[in-house]
């Protein structure tokens, strides 16, 4: 019997490289895409699916559960990926409230009317259903210059949105825990890649750069994140959805640890390559006179409470699934970036009379 995802988020930029993933990978997958639009959602990221008959679009809330059990009946849908969140940590410091109605009291509609469906399926869909709770490393806080996450390190959420997250990911595990619901966790690392909003640092970095705007870097650009390419995040959570255990946890890294100076440099030497300032037009229209794209960096203050390190240990999921991720950090990097020089049109369309690109985020 084929299978039909219901995919929340799925206009997200995660969201939507994992629907660009199934598409391409699992052609017998129907997906049930469910999303609520906010700023960082758009029909934009998976346009060319609109009209394809596996992919079916459904505007709505996750907090929305007769939408929800609608979907799950008319669809008889058997496994349910959970995307939906706001996610930007500038924004959570700005306005926490949007975060605990989404990430918390949304994630617990939908766990709560999954498990409803759940319950009444016949004992072989039951036996396969499974939902996947997708998290972040932020849930863990932040680390000294030594050590990793594992999946057994304590919850240390150092921010309105990582304690979203946290707070989703201890009801997912109750669910599981009280009422045997099959819920699993992953947490990620630094994602990257195309259609991620430009709010975030790479894009953000990359576009600024071109228009000669200023890079600004938070603090003394020490922070370190591991960055993992969001292709080979969508691969992984494909084998978790196949072959992970019902109740587990699962940490998803990409093994490239930088600094976020590090990042910016290499962003600004990749963009030489492919746009050198000379031959920059959008430079040489704004009068913007510069010998590199590195000439645009500044240092800002840092941002409240902002975690110095994260690194992952993905030993579970190498030993236990046989995943890696296949992207290096230069190499995904290289992807990304031409992806946003070839791809303007839906930058300027996604923050058109939404983002400024100004700094989100102080108190």
């Amino acid at each position: 019997m084929n299978e039909t995802w219901l995919v929340t988020g799925g206009a997200g930029f995660i969201g939507s490289n994992f629907v660009h993933f199934v598409r391409a990978n699992r052609p017998d997958v129907r997906i049930v895409n469910l999303d609520k639009l906010t700023y960082a959602g758009h029909l934009e990221s998976i346009r060319e699916f609109l009209d394809d008959p596996m992919h079916i679009f459904v505007h709505g809330d996750i907090a929305n559960r007769e939408l929800v059990r609608y979907l799950l009946k008319i669809f008889e849908v058997t496994k349910v990926v959970n995307f939906a969140a706001e996610s930007h940590v500038d924004r959570s410091i700005e306005g926490p409230a949007a975060f605990v109605e989404t990430n918390v009291v949304g994630t617990f509609n939908l766990l709560d009317t999954c498990r409803n469906y759940w319950t009444n399926l016949p004992e072989e869909a039951r036996k396969n259903f499974r939902f996947l709770h997708v998290s972040t490393d932020e849930v863990y806080g932040s680390l000294g210059p030594d050590g990793y996450f594992t999946e057994e390190t304590k919850y240390a959420p150092n921010s309105p949105y990582a304690a979203s997250k946290a707070a989703s990911d201890h009801f997912a595990r109750a669910y599981y825990k009280t009422y045997g619901f099959p819920v699993i966790i992953t947490n990620c690392s630094n994602n990257y890649g195309p259609y991620q909003y430009p709010e975030k640092l790479i894009p953000l970095t990359l576009l600024n750069a071109v228009e000669g705007r200023e890079l600004p870097i938070y603090g003394d650009g020490q922070n370190v994140r591991d960055w993992l390419y969001v292709m080979d995040h969508c691969e992984a959570l494909c084998m978790v959805l196949d072959r992970g255990r019902v109740g587990e946890q699962y940490n998803i890294g990409g093994e490239s640890e930088k600094t976020n100076i590090e990042v910016v440099r290499t962003i600004c030497r990749i963009l030489e390559e492919f746009t050198p300032v000379e031959k920059n037009d959008l430079l040489i229209k704004r009068g913007v006179k510069i010998d590199s794209y590195e000439d645009l960096i500044r240092f800002v203050p840092d941002r409240p409470g902002h975690d110095r390190r994260y690194a992952m240990d993905i030993s579970k999921i190498k030993n236990e699934l046989g995943w890696f991720p296949r992207e290096s950090f230069e190499t995904g990097l290289r992807k990304t970036v031409k992806w946003y020089l070839d791809n303007m049109d839906w930058c300027n369309s996604v923050t058109e009379g939404l983002y400024d690109r100004r700094r989100l985020g102080l108190i």
